[in-house]
């Protein structure tokens, strides 16, 4: 297990996304940190299509600094939409994404389950998604369907986890606070549906945390699903992105869970909201190359 450095650097270094230009300096920031590898994201269908079609430009930056690209993430909320037609220009555009990963040289590329289509009052989860601590209210309407939602999202993973396989790379699902699947059971009830061993789990440490997980016991019951690690720590009151060692995550027994169970992949340092980042990173990737 070694750390890898996460895109949530760029995100809050550079902006939501990162301009094409900037997309290069975060690249460049993790082989200057020293890690060996790194994740990227495209954050919808213009970065996504800015980013496909200078992807040679991409992959010769990765190549010249000797970089390894272990996860990337095309973020397309739309692959869960009840619109057909959305739901179908999505898988579209998951399809190039994938291309892309592949292109790169990616390892995995990941899907989330999104936002649930709840009447939200005020603000939702999705329009902020990488500050924390916040509140919501919701209203379930007459005409929500839960079960529904959940037939809509088994047939959809169920696809791209197909789109992926077709292309030999691995899916892996992020479980995030607020989401359709956002802990370990209920990850385990999709994968149960779907039935395609090319689907595996994000395990982010920090949303399962503030959901109250006991985390050695989730990789026990996810055993070699777990496909790649988002590591970052809270206090478990809230879905906080800290440094590593600035909460109350028991990360011995996650890496002890982990090796038990060969897991032999990156530990990908997913940190932001700090006010030193750089420091926090730095000392992250310390923690961890010692702790691994």
């Amino acid at each position: 297990m070694k750390p890898a450095c996460g895109w949530l650097y760029a995100l809050n270094q550079y902006g939501y996304p990162p301009s094409f230009e900037d997309t290069l300096r975060a690249i460049s920031k993790a082989a200057a940190w020293g890690f060996e590898a790194f994740e990227m994201e495209a954050i919808g269908e213009a970065n996504l299509r800015l980013l496909h079609a200078r992807r040679n430009e991409i992959r010769a930056h990765i190549d010249s600094l000797g970089l390894v690209l272990a996860n990337f993430v095309p973020m397309l909320p739309d692959v869960v939409s009840l619109d057909r037609r959305r739901r179908a220009h999505a898988f579209e555009m998951f399809e190039l994404g994938t291309e892309l990963a592949v292109s790169l040289g990616a390892r995995l590329v990941m899907c989330d389950s999104y936002q649930v289509p709840l009447e939200y009052v005020g603000e939702a989860p999705a329009d902020d998604p990488i500050h924390y601590d916040k509140q919501y209210r919701v209203r379930v309407t007459q005409g929500f369907s839960w079960d529904r939602v959940w037939d809509n999202l088994v047939t959809s993973i169920a696809r791209c986890a197909e789109i992926a396989a077709r292309h030999g790379i691995r899916l892996g699902m992020e479980l995030r606070v607020a989401e359709a699947v956002s802990n370990t059971d209920a990850f385990l009830r999709l994968y149960e549906a779907i039935g395609n061993p090319n689907l595996g789990v994000v395990f982010d440490t920090a949303h399962l945390h503030a959901q109250k997980e006991i985390l050695p016991l989730s990789i026990e019951k996810l055993k070699d699903r777990v496909f790649f690690v988002h590591a970052s720590d809270n206090d478990g009151r809230s879905n906080a992105h800290l440094a590593l060692g600035d909460g109350t995550i028991d990360w011995v027994g996650v890496f002890q869970a982990l090796k038990k169970h060969r897991y032999n992949g990156y530990i990908g340092l997913d940190i932001g909201a700090c006010a030193d980042l750089e420091g926090a990173y730095l000392r992250s990737k310390r923690f961890v190359e010692e702790l691994a």
